[in-house]
C-alpha cells in the first residue's frame, strides 16, 4: 500500500515527506495506521546518519490504531489503541526478566533499521524500517507485536506517543532503575523532556528534594511547577556546592540527561555518601570519572536505558498516574501538523519545543 512517510537521507536538516510503499505484515507483525508521534534526540542525532543505515524512515514514539494482524500474533485485534516503544528479541536472558531495553540484541533491533533477516517493508527494501521496532515518522507502520503496548480506547491517543521513550526514560530511571523512594533526594541536570519527566516521578514517589539544574530559567521555572523544590541555573558558579548545599550532605541520588563531560563529573561530586549517579547520554569526547572519590564514598555510577523498564508493565502505571493528575506528562508537548515536520525538528534543535509531537492522522 503507498504511505506518506518522513525520509532520512542525510542531507537535509529534517526528514523529508515522500510517496512510499509499504508490505503486509508479516509473521507476528502488525499494520498500525499512526495518529501521532513524538520527536525524541535520538531521532535528532540519526537523521543525520550517526548510527543507523540511510535512507530510513526514524520515529519511535508512535501511537496508533492496529489496522491488520499478520499470522501468529495473539494479544491483539484489529482496532486496538497502541502506544509503541522499543523492540527486544523476547527470548534472552535480560527479556525473560522484563528487562528488555538490555536485550542482548536490541541495537541491531533498534537502530539497525531492518528486520533480523534484512528485510525491510518500504519500498521493496530500498527504505530502511523497523526503527525501534516501528518507524513512526509514517502514516502506516509496520511493527512487532513485542513493540506494541495496548491502551485504553477513551484515553487521547494523540498525546501518549511521548511515553514510549522520552516519558518512561525519565521516569522509569526514577522509579524503576535508580528506585528513588519516600524522604530521598535527588539532582536532575538537564530539564528537557527526560529530566522533566524525572522531576515529575521523583514528586510522585515521594522525594524529600529535588533539586533541578539547567542553563533555561523557563524550564527550571517549569521544573518547579512540576515538581522541583529546588532549581539552580547551571550558568552560575559554584552549581555542585549549591546542590550539596540543599541538603547540607549531598544528595542520595542525581541524574543526569547531558552529554557534557562537565556536567557528568559534577552529577559524582553533588553525591553524598553512598549515593548513585544515573545517565542516559554519553559524554562527548574523553571522560573519565574520579575514582578515589568514587570509592572513598562508596558511589555508584549507573548507566540507564529506557529507563529499566518494560513498557508493557510500566507504561499502563503512568498512564493511571497521568489519569489520577499526578503524573501531567502532557504538559511537556507540543503539537504539529506532519506537514510541518521540518519546523518541529527545528523547534526541538533549539529546545523551543520540550517535546515537539506530530499529529499524522485521526484516532
Amino acid at each position: 500500500m503507498k504511505i506518506t512517510a518522513a525520509v532520512s537521507r542525510g542531507d537535509t536538516p529534517s526528514p523529508a515527506l515522500e510517496q512510499l510503499e509499504l508490505e503486509e505484515p508479516r509473521a507476528g507483525e502488525m499494520r498500525i495506521r499512526l495518529v501521532a508521534t513524538g520527536i525524541c534526540h535520538t531521532d535528532l542525532h540519526e537523521h543525520p546518519g550517526r548510527h543507523s543505515p540511510h535512507p530510513i524512515v526514524l520515529g519511535h514514539e508512535g501511537a496508533g490504531v492496529v489496522e491488520k494482524l499478520g499470522e501468529g500474533v495473539t494479544g491483539f485485534e484489529v482496532g486496538d489503541h497502541v502506544i509503541l516503544s522499543g523492540n527486544s528479541c523476547g527470548q534472552c536472558p535480560s527479556c525473560k526478566a522484563n528487562r528488555p531495553t538490555y536485550c542482548d540484541f536490541a541495537m541491531p533491533l533498534c537502530f539497525g533499521g531492518q528486520r533480523p533477516d534484512g528485510s525491510t517493508s518500504l519500498d521493496g527494501g530500498q527504505v530502511h524500517s523497523h526503527f525501534f521496532g516501528q518507524s513512526s515518522f509514517a502514516t502506516y507502520a509496520i511493527v512487532p507485536q513485542r513493540t506494541a503496548v495496548k491502551m485504553d480506547k477513551d484515553l487521547p491517543l494523540e498525546k501518549l506517543g511521548p511515553l514510549g521513550c522520552g516519558v518512561v526514560t525519565g521516569a522509569g530511571a526514577v522509579i524503576e532503575a535508580l528506585k528513588v523512594g519516600y524522604g530521598d533526594t535527588i539532582a536532575v541536570f538537564g530539564t528537557g523532556g527526560v529530566g522533566l519527566s524525572a522531576v515529575m516521578a521523583a514528586r510522585l514517589v515521594g522525594a524529600r528534594r529535588i533539586v533541578a539544574v539547567d542553563i533555561n530559567r523557563e524550564r527550571l521555572e517549569l521544573a518547579r511547577e512540576l515538581g522541583a523544590t529546588d532549581c539552580i541555573p547551571a550558568a552560575e558558579d559554584g552549581v555542585a556546592k549549591k546542590v550539596r548545599a540543599v541538603t547540607g550532605r549531598g544528595v542520595d541520588f542525581s541524574f543526569n540527561t547531558t552529554t557534557v563531560p562537565e556536567v557528568h563529573t559534577m552529577a559524582l561530586e553533588v553525591l553524598a555518601m553512598n549515593g548513585t549517579a544515573g545517565f542516559v547520554a554519553a559524554p562527548r569526547g574523553e571522560w573519565a570519572p574520579k575514582m578515589f572519590a568514587m570509592l572513598a564514598g562508596g558511589r555508584q555510577l549507573r548507566g540507564i536505558l529506557g529507563g529499566d523498564a518494560h513498557p508493557g508493565l510500566f507504561l499502563p502505571k503512568l498512564v493511571d498516574y497521568w489519569r489520577q493528575g499526578r503524573f501531567p506528562f502532557d504538559r511537556l508537548l507540543s503539537f504539529y501538523p506532519f506537514a510541518e515536520i521540518d519546523r518541529a525538528f527545528a523547534d526541538a534543535h533549539s529546545g523551543k519545543a520540550i517535546k515537539p509531537v506530530l499529529l499524522i492522522g485521526e484516532p
